[in-house]
């Protein structure tokens, strides 16, 4: 019998997405699922699951490493690309003082714990100034002002778990935002925050999940978001959308194409707004 923290995949998807089961629904047939590495809660009958064996999961564990290390390996790359040129070391050589860098501070709002852990420890990594906070989806908006007053962030991520309900999967029901498990409260915070702080370029922010209804958090004002066709988004493509922000140049316009390229999941699972970067450079670095 189906039993909660057992490991599994699911046929009719290909047995090519991972999940640990969160609840176990005896009368109905059902469990519930939450992806270790996708942005995704969802109900599945008992005939669609199979356990993952011991050497599936090493091998699963073992590719999904490999991808974050890539993307993050791409990210620091790019990045250094993008200093060359700029030619920031040569503007050091030719000026007395030492410059510093600043980039965009990140207040990042997550419904799973598990994830924010390993989204800020990625921040760490990166070099991203973050602050994360395990919220449930339902609570953020209220949450929001507070928050928002006591961290002053440059940049705003709010992320969770999301999904289409799977009995209302026509045109005209993905377009409603009811439809979906927290897209609706991902739109509420986004509007809280947008109360609180009315530019897109003064507060840029980051909401949605796996198929969380991207054009809802677009027009509640988010610059960028989930999901344009409706597929599952990686743990970690927040963070690499709020990098690339924190480190383009406070004059400069956000390349949306590079921000979707720095992800894992790529232009069918997030999108965005032209917008201005968070990083600054200072001078002279104090002594102290």
């Amino acid at each position: 019998m189906w039993k909660v923290g057992d490991l599994v995949v699911r046929p009719s998807y290909g047995r090519d997405v991972c999940f640990v089961i969160t609840r176990v629904d005896l009368e109905a047939g059902t469990v519930e699922l939450k992806g270790l590495d996708v942005r995704l809660v969802a109900d599945a009958p008992f005939s669609d699951l199979m356990l993952i064996t011991e050497d599936d999961f090493t091998d699963y564990r073992r590719a999904q490493a490999k991808i974050e290390q890539d993307t993050i390996r791409l990210v620091q790359l790019r990045r250094q690309a993008d200093r060359d040129k700029n030619n920031y070391r040569s503007e050091r050589s030719r000026h007395p003082y030492d410059f510093f860098e600043r980039p965009g501070r990140v207040l990042h709002l997550d419904g799973d714990g598990t994830y924010l852990e390993k989204c800020i420890q990625t921040y760490r990594r990166l070099g991203v100034r973050a602050v994360g906070k395990n919220l449930d989806e339902s609570t953020i908006a209220e949450r929001i002002p507070d928050l928002l007053e006591q961290y002053a962030p440059d940049i705003l991520v709010i992320t969770g778990h999301d999904s289409v309900m799977r009995k209302q999967r026509g045109e005209s029901e993905v377009m409603h935002v009811g439809n979906y498990r927290n897209s609706e409260h991902f739109v509420r915070a986004v509007r809280a925050a947008r109360k609180y702080e009315r530019s897109l370029d003064e507060l840029v922010i980051f909401a949605g999940a796996c198929q969380s209804h991207y054009e809802a958090l677009l027009d509640a004002g988010a610059n960028f978001a989930s999901s344009p066709d409706r597929i599952m988004i990686h743990a970690l493509d927040p963070v690499f959308v709020a990098e690339k922000v924190a480190f383009t140049p406070i004059g400069e316009t956000i390349d949306i194409y590079a921000v979707v390229q720095s992800t894992i999941t790529g232009t069918e699972g997030l999108g965005g707004l032209e917008s201005r970067g968070k990083y600054r450079m200072g001078l002279p670095r104090s002594r102290y």
